[in-house]
């Protein structure tokens, strides 16, 4: 989801109210029975684009409420019989409105962090680390820009090749540098590869990516480490169904580190995430 000001937050609730007054004022009755009815199309290619607007293309909240904009009838039997056909299409519009009403309470939420002072830090300052750990792959790019976000929050991100390698091997090195209070992922599509049942090669993040992802998982817990994905890559099946955050070029996924940080137990002024 996009970096966005208060006052933009406050347009998108505007904008979702409309296409809620459009849902709940819709005329089923007067809908002809057919398969794509012109008025619903055009009402769920407004409900996509209102949402697009509100969080951004193809992010995770995006996805979410996403089936808002099914409002064309499924299943056949609502072809051959018009009770049915409008029937199904006035359900589909309830859901449509929860749906959507639902995207206003996580927009109102959006901005109470935005316009919210922080309270004063319940946790003394030496009781969790601000060092963060940054796991990549070769994507130079994203790692620097996590780094300079994470200085910025005022956190010290730690990257392996940096530190000194003080004779040991590089698991030493990883090891004598892991004490920290959270590990950010970085899934980049770095590698290539495949199972033995599929032909097609897909990108996938590095080896040893995968493996510090794990540990830092076993070692922290999963509320401490953050998965950042970026461009087109495979996630271990056993990591399916655990959330990530789609590193795009709008910076949503700035407010969405910042926030896990927050909920691990750090102090941040999420204020600030909105303004880099």
């Amino acid at each position: 989801m996009p970096t966005r000001s208060p006052e933009v937050i406050e347009r998108g609730i505007g904008r979702l109210q409309e296409r809620i007054d459009t849902l709940t004022s819709f005329d089923v009755q007067a809908l002809k029975k057919e398969i794509m009815p012109p008025e619903l199309a055009a009402l769920s290619a407004a409900i996509a684009d209102t949402l697009e607007r509100c969080f951004g293309k193809d992010t995770t909240t995006y996805r979410r409420y996403k089936p808002a904009t099914a409002l064309r009838p499924i299943q056949s039997k609502s072809y051959s019989n018009e009770f049915y056909f409008r029937q199904e299409v006035r359900e589909n519009c309830a859901r449509s409105v929860a749906l959507l009403q639902e995207a206003q309470r996580a927009l109102r939420e959006d901005m109470e962090d935005a316009t919210h002072v922080a309270p004063e830090q319940v946790f003394p300052s030496t009781a969790l680390s601000r060092r963060v750990f940054v796991v990549h792959g070769h994507d130079g790019e994203a790692r620097e820009t996590v780094a300079r976000f994470l200085k910025a929050m005022a956190f010290e991100p730690v990257i392996l090749h940096e530190q000194a390698n003080q004779g040991g091997t590089v698991i030493e090195k990883f090891e004598a540098n892991s004490d920290v209070g959270f590990a950010v992922v970085l899934l980049t599509p770095d590698d290539l590869g495949r199972s033995l049942k599929e032909e097609e090669l897909k990108p996938r993040a590095r080896q040893n990516v995968l493996l510090e992802l794990g540990y830092f998982i076993g070692r922290l817990g999963r509320n401490k480490v953050s998965a950042l994905k970026r461009g087109d890559v495979e996630l271990p099946s056993d990591y399916v169904g655990v959330v990530w955050e789609k590193m795009d070029d709008g910076g949503g996924w700035k407010l969405a580190l910042a926030r896990e940080l927050k909920a691990a137990g750090h102090e941040v002024d999420l204020n600030k995430a909105f303004s880099l």
